[in-house]
């Protein structure tokens, strides 16, 4: 039997969401509006499963709290690169469904409710402060950092909740956030976003 945690990956993410900078959900407080409206995007660097490389893929992940995020319920769409062949994409599924442990474990165990898995064309851009990512008519969002009073970007280090806990997170804000698939259609500026590199392994 092959070793479902035979995996690890490293690359670089980003996040946005509908709370005020910065986020207070990664403190486990209430979010801003009542409720979490999240949109996570991932590209590997380097990659593995086993034996199949992941490197350069990109992954979006879009959830829904319609509460406080500790409580769990979330809904959950993921979207894997077109350019993954049926054994990445069956790979990336397993690891970003938490199936195959880690991090995505514990994050995907809020999960209540899966809407989809699709293969779609993510386009992933990083430039200085910037970041953006596109889904052609799903998604379109783009964040930049925040200066902090040394003139170095913002960060947050080890909250109690996080998407990448390897590594302390820079906080952003959005300048353009679009999202509508499934029943959402989210639409909004100026709110909280964090990036940084990322390292998973089971």
């Amino acid at each position: 039997m092959k070793d479902t945690n035979d995996w690890r990956l490293e690359g670089s993410y980003f996040e946005a969401c509908n709370c005020e900078t910065a986020c207070p959900c990664v403190w486990f407080n209430a979010p801003s509006e009542g409720d979490c409206k999240l949109l996570v995007a991932w590209h590997i660097d380097k990659g593995h499963f086993q034996q199949l490389q992941l490197d350069d893929l990109n992954i979006a992940l879009a959830c829904y709290s319609p509460g406080h995020m500790r409580e769990g319920n979330w809904q959950a769409a993921l979207y894997v690169d077109a350019r993954s062949n049926a054994a990445q994409f069956d790979a990336i599924t397993q690891i970003f469904s938490g199936q195959s442990g880690g991090h995505l474990a514990v994050l995907m165990s809020f999960v209540g409710e899966v809407l989809g898995i699709k293969k779609v064309p993510i386009d992933y851009q990083e430039h200085d402060d910037n970041r953006r990512l596109t889904i052609p008519g799903i998604t379109s969002i783009e964040i930049e950092s925040i200066q902090g009073i040394s003139g170095a970007p913002a960060t947050i280090d080890n909250p109690p909740l996080c998407i990448v806990p390897s590594h302390p997170a820079t906080v952003a804000k959005s300048s353009r956030y679009h999202y509508q698939d499934y029943d959402k259609n989210w639409q909004f500026s100026d709110r909280n976003g964090y990036y940084s590199p990322f390292i998973y392994h089971a």
